[in-house]
C-alpha cells in the first residue's frame, strides 16, 4: 500500500484538536464523524490518498446526510458504499440529535451535493481509481453544527471566538495535508471554502494555485439548473481537462 501516513496524521491532529473545542448557542449539538466514522475515513484515506495528486478539490464541512453518517467528504452513501467499496462501521457521536440520527451505511436518506459531486466523478471517470489517480477531496472543516431545531449551522455563522481556535486547528490539517498530497491546483467548492484555502496556503512554500468551482448544493438555484455543465466550465477555465472534454 502507497505510503499515506502523513495524511492520516493529519486527519487525527485534526480530529483530536476539534474534539476539545466548545461551541455555545445557538450551537445545540456538534458531530465530529472524524470521531465516530474514523473507519470508513480512514479507509478513504488509506485506499485513495497517495500523493502527489494533480489538484484536491476543499469542501466546506459535512452535511447531514453524507460525510455525517459515513465519514468521507461528500460522502452520499450510495456512492461510498458501490463505487468507492467502502462500508466500514460507523459508531455514533457522543451526543445525539433525535432529529438528525446517525445510521452510518443503513441511512435512508441520500444528500444531493455528493451525489451530484461524486456523480460526476463517475461519470467522466468510471471508476473510482482513476478519478483518485489525479484527483482528491477534502473538507476543510470536520464538524457538524446543529441547532437546537436540527436546522444546519455552517462554520461562517459561528461567532468570532468560536470560529478563531477552529479555523487554526483546520488551517493546520489542510496545510499538513496539502503538504502530504502535493497538489499544483486547490480547488474551493464554492467561495468560502476558496477564501479559507487562499488564507491557510498563502504563506507555505511553493503553494499550489488556488480555484473555484460552483458548490453542488441544492440551496443554489445556480447549481439546480444544471450543476455538472457549471462544474466542467469551471474547471476548464482552471485547465483541468476531463476524460471526454480535452479538445
Amino acid at each position: 500500500m502507497a505510503d499515506t501516513s502523513a495524511l492520516v496524521a493529519a486527519a487525527v491532529a485534526l480530529r483530536d484538536s476539534v474534539d476539545a473545542l466548545a461551541f455555545a448557542e445557538p450551537t445545540h449539538t456538534v458531530y465530529n464523524p472524524l470521531r465516530y466514522a474514523w473507519e470508513p475515513h480512514l479507509e478513504y484515506l488509506e485506499r485513495f490518498g497517495a500523493g502527489p495528486k494533480e489538484a484536491v478539490f476543499l469542501g466546506m464541512n459535512p452535511g447531514p446526510w453524507g460525510m455525517a453518517q459515513t465519514g468521507v467528504p461528500f460522502g452520499e452513501i450510495a456512492h461510498v458504499r458501490d463505487w468507492m467499496g467502502i462500508s466500514a462501521s460507523v459508531g455514533k457521536p457522543d451526543s445525539e440529535h433525535p432529529k438528525r440520527p446517525i445510521e452510518g451505511f443503513d441511512c435512508a436518506r441520500s444528500e444531493v451535493s455528493g451525489r451530484r459531486l461524486w456523480g460526476f466523478a463517475a461519470e467522466h471517470f468510471g471508476t473510482a481509481e482513476e478519478f483518485f489517480s489525479r484527483f482528491f477531496v477534502l473538507n476543510y472543516c470536520p464538524l457538524v453544527f446543529m441547532e437546537a431545531s436540527a436546522r444546519n449551522r455552517t462554520p461562517d455563522k459561528l461567532p468570532a471566538a468560536e470560529r478563531a481556535p477552529l479555523e487554526a486547528a483546520c488551517d493546520d490539517a489542510l496545510r499538513a495535508s496539502v503538504a502530504a498530497l502535493s497538489p499544483s491546483l486547490v480547488i474551493g467548492v464554492g467561495a468560502w471554502a476558496e477564501k479559507k484555502a487562499k488564507a491557510a496556503l498563502a504563506n507555505v512554500p511553493n503553494p499550489p494555485r488556488i480555484g473555484r468551482v460552483l458548490h453542488p448544493s441544492p440551496a443554489s438555484p445556480k447549481a439546480n439548473k444544471g450543476w455538472a455543465g457549471f462544474a466542467t466550465s469551471d474547471l476548464a477555465a482552471l485547465g483541468i481537462d476531463l476524460p471526454g472534454n480535452a479538445p
